[in-house]
């Protein structure tokens, strides 16, 4: 009986003597990629009050595209040398749409870059795309049919001219016939002669710096 309980007292003096070992969890660094940022509009031109969309993407040198972080929409106008901004989207590569230019226009989009939260993200850094330019035509408005041809041009149109040109083939030989002007409000009217036959007219804008020039093509046939 006495060995017996020394035997146990030994054995729990040994477990109480025991130390558990820490298992330490593996640790993980956030790397840091360099990116690129590109635009592509969806055109390089557009009549005014039109609009346009521009696709984004923003690969990293991880092989990848980044997506955390936000890329923004800056315009400089004709005439203007600073950059503002249109829109942000809160993902990188989002494109942006319903770009509605207000004249001759370039535009570039910034991505603002990523600083990993957490051990498991990784960091991308700034950049920028190449700026590209959207030329803005001003609207010129035209009735469906007739003699009399009449609308308005837009914007900021008023008492400029408007040139006329005739001839005989759809495509080629067009000459001046006669230039016209608007009036203070940018409305126009003329009255086309009927010749016999079938005639071809142009109707052509003076482009500036802030617009391109702009037109509209016309029949008309007299039996």
């Amino acid at each position: 009986m006495r060995t017996t309980r020394l035997i146990a007292g030994t054995v729990s003096a040994g477990l109480l003597g025991l130390t558990p070992i820490a298992i330490a969890a593996p640790s993980q660094a956030a790397d840091t990629w360099s990116t690129t940022t590109t635009a592509t509009p969806s055109t390089d031109k557009v009549e005014y009050g039109d609009d346009f969309y521009v696709s984004v993407d923003v690969p990293s040198s991880d092989g990848s595209s980044a997506y955390r972080g936000t890329s923004t929409l800056y315009v400089m106008e004709a005439g203007s040398s600073a950059w503002v901004p249109v829109a942000t989207n809160t993902s990188a590569g989002a494109d942006f749409f319903d770009v509605k230019p207000q004249m001759n226009s370039s535009y570039k989009v910034v991505y603002s870059g990523y600083t990993a939260a957490t051990q498991y993200e990784d960091t991308y850094t700034p950049s920028e795309s190449a700026p590209f330019t959207i030329g803005v035509a001003r609207k010129i408005t035209a009735p469906s049919s007739g003699f009399v041809i009449k609308g308005k041009v837009t914007p900021k149109y008023a008492k400029k001219k408007i040139v006329i040109k005739v001839s005989k083939k759809e495509k080629k030989g067009y000459k001046k016939w006669k230039t016209i002007k608007t009036n203070k409000k940018g409305k126009y009217k003329v009255r086309l002669p009927r010749r016999g036959g079938t005639w071809y007219w142009t109707f052509t804008t003076k482009g500036d710096s802030k617009y391109l020039a702009n037109g509209f093509g016309w029949r008309t046939w007299v039996s």
